[in-house]
């Protein structure tokens, strides 16, 4: 399997004889195999030391689109034979054109495992009945997260998305006990046993565990606040992960909110400057784009992976739950960051603002209309239910954007269900002007 038993309670220096060995394996099979490396490291070896690895250059999604397109499916960085390609997945197209991903038996088993790691660190387990209610056609998110469900040891009901009322249903007549889902899809639901079904709460199904991943949101305290509240859940950031490096690798616990990097026996993470690729030390405090290398992948490996996704390093210290690998939580992703007049502006920061306001339901939208510079910060905030916009509710929220973001925002408030609740990932920012 060329994994290690319980890696994610293991200390790293115990593991680093194994890391090391791994990476003289990949980096062996990746030079051999691997058309599109060798042509972008222009035929000179990678360090056969992990810690040399900054001499190579960065790989990132821009690049295998090209590949991909020039080599169909799967690009000139498939470097296994198509005989041995087991399974195909492709992403979900949020950040542009969608990808095939391809994996062998050892491929996926390794995913599984990995993400299995997750899920019980989550708090999932073989007492639970967990829902699985994210889209199983061909994104890595159904199939792929439905086996780390179970691998985790629990009972798994293969939902998908759609039939919402049928789902209301099942979660009663089954006894589920968790669900797993993105964080904008409660509101989804709440939607429906508010239409569909009178007089039962969202707290009336019972779930005690919330699975989310996805997308963002479920870092802001005030969202979670809400989550409890509403559905009388624990809800937890389970599901973080790249589809092109793995679906899911890290999770929190019961003990710290912050997401655990889960895959250290099998994936080495840097840490790099988004602006100059620069790298940065991966220590407590810092904060950068995760870039990944897979240590053993046979179809598609990625060496110096840029994720686009910034981090903030929390910890490299064991937590109190016991595992090992360091600790962090995602700020936003490079591609969804808004300057305004020099500001860097995450939807996850605008988030963390609107759901301070209980008047507000969350929901909300930055819509670009024009292509950058920016002076402004336009948002679009939803109203919650039965609340009325009095004229001054719009200058508050953009005074308090100012005072804790310290942008200006033009905020139009719209009434309570007027932005589409989805079932797949939502898109914040709106770039119509690009």
């Amino acid at each position: 399997m060329s994994t290690v038993a319980q890696a994610d309670r293991v200390p790293l220096h115990e593991l680093q004889p194994h890391i090391d060995a791994a990476w003289a394996r990949q980096r062996a099979h990746v030079m051999a195999h691997s058309p599109f490396y060798r042509a972008l490291w222009q035929g000179e070896a990678p360090p056969r030391s992990l810690r040399d690895l900054a001499e190579l250059p960065l790989s990132d999604k821009s690049q295998l689109r090209l590949s991909q397109a020039a080599h169909p499916p799967f690009g000139d960085y498939l470097a296994a034979p198509r005989t041995l390609v087991n399974r195909l997945h492709r992403t979900s197209g949020t950040t542009g054109q969608a990808m095939n991903l391809a994996l062998s038996a050892r491929d996926a088993r390794i995913t599984q495992e990995v993400g299995g790691r997750c899920q019980r660190a989550a708090g999932l387990g073989p007492q639970d009945t967990v829902v699985h209610c994210l889209n199983y056609q061909m994104w890595m998110g159904g199939l792929t997260d439905h086996l780390t469900l179970e691998e985790a040891g629990a009972t798994v009901v293969p939902f998908g998305v759609g039939s919402t009322e049928l789902l209301v249903r099942t979660i009663l007549e089954v006894g589920v006990t968790a669900i797993s889902c993105t964080p904008s899809y409660p509101a989804v639901l709440e939607r429906v046993i508010a239409q569909k079904f009178p007089g039962l709460l969202p707290r009336d199904l019972g779930l005690r565990l919330g699975l989310f991943g996805g997308e963002p949101g479920v870092d802001d305290p005030a969202f979670r606040a809400r989550m409890t509240e509403t559905w009388g859940l624990q809800p937890r950031n389970s599901n973080y992960g790249v589809s092109d490096v793995f679906c899911n690798f890290a999770s929190e616990c019961e003990h710290d909110t912050h997401l655990h990097f889960m895959a250290a026996d099998v994936l080495h993470a840097e840490l790099i400057d988004p602006d100059s690729g620069a790298p940065k030390a991966l220590e407590a405090g810092e904060s950068g784009e995760l870039v990944l290398t897979h240590l053993v992948r046979d179809c598609q490996p990625l060496v110096r992976f840029r994720t686009g996704d910034i981090i903030r390093v929390a910890a490299t210290t064991p937590c109190t739950c016991g595992r090992t690998g360091f600790r962090f939580s995602v700020v936003g992703r490079s591609d969804d960051m808004v300057v305004v007049r020099g500001l860097n502006m995450f939807p996850t920061m605008v988030a963390a603002v609107l759901n301070s306001f209980a008047e507000l339901s969350g929901e909300y939208r930055i819509r670009l209309a024009s292509p950058p510079p920016y002076d402004t910060l336009p948002v679009e905030a939803e109203l919650a239910k039965g609340v009325s916009e009095t004229g001054e509710l719009a200058t508050r929220v953009a005074g308090e954007i100012k005072a804790r973001l310290g942008a200006s925002a033009s905020v139009t408030l719209l009434p309570a269900g007027s932005l589409p609740r989805t079932e797949g990932k939502t898109r914040r920012v709106i770039r119509e002007g690009q």
